[in-house]
């Protein structure tokens, strides 16, 4: 059985919604509503790793436990590895869980699935994907489609990660969200890694995985959460979160 450990990377030097992690979403900030998602899912314990005291403040006040990172990270991927060795510089936590901090609105049982594919001990790292439904996401650069090999209901083996509409054919194409799970010996084994060719052609940071030859497995989930980025994303993710509130 593996121990999880849940870490949400937050910067505050997003250029489209500066200082976004603290963004106010029903009298909280962001993170705060990500950090309770991340808890909901109930897989261990959840950390913040930021480079911002700020942040730190808004997690530890509704007792959350959030990590001081360095400001140079090129990747979420190395702040989370910095995050977890700090955390847990014994290695008790074998699988690492990185959830995006700018997705408030994430169901819990989507970071759920997303450790299901690590059952299989040849799995180097999970993720997860939803099918695309909207016409305009199937040619979108912005949407990144995983290409691969079904191996059983709702799972695959990833071969590929693109920006471009593939594969072609009939069937269906799904819609990566960069929710990962590593084992920690891949996580580590990850960040070692230097760029690699397809990874900066296609800019995608799991190609670094695929090139040097670690295996990616992907759960397909029911839908997309919302991701924010924008101030309409924000206002979105608020009209979301209060329709879910009881009333």
């Amino acid at each position: 059985m593996s121990d999880p450990v849940v870490l949400v990377p937050a910067r505050m030097a997003s250029t489209r919604l500066p200082g976004k992690p603290l963004a106010d979403i029903l009298g909280e900030p962001m993170i705060v509503h990500v950090w309770r998602r991340a808890t909901e899912a109930g897989l261990g314990p959840v950390v913040v790793a930021t480079d911002e005291p700020a942040i730190v403040a808004a997690i530890e006040a509704v007792g959350g436990h959030a990590v001081l990172t360095r400001a140079d990270h090129p990747s979420g991927s190395d702040r989370i590895f910095e995050a977890v060795q700090t955390f847990d510089p014994e290695g008790r936590h074998d699988v690492v869980v990185n959830v995006q901090g700018d997705l408030p609105t994430i169901d819990p049982r989507a970071i759920q699935a997303a450790i299901l594919p690590l059952a299989n001990p040849l799995v180097d790292i999970a993720t997860i994907a939803a099918p695309i439904t909207r016409d305009e996401e199937r040619d979108d650069p912005n949407v990144v489609k995983p290409v691969g090999t079904p191996i059983g209901p709702g799972l695959y083996r990833a071969l590929y990660f693109t920006r471009a509409t593939a594969p072609t054919g009939p069937g269906p194409l799904y819609h990566h969200i960069g929710l990962y799970a590593y084992r920690r010996k891949a996580l580590e084994r990850f960040v070692s890694l230097p760029p690699a060719p397809l990874e900066k052609r296609e800019r995608l940071e799991q190609l670094r995985a695929l090139e040097a030859g670690m295996r990616i497995d992907v759960a397909v989930v029911d839908d997309v959460p919302l991701g924010v980025d924008t101030p309409h994303d924000l206002e979105r993710a608020r009209e979301i979160l209060a329709a879910r509130r009881p009333h």
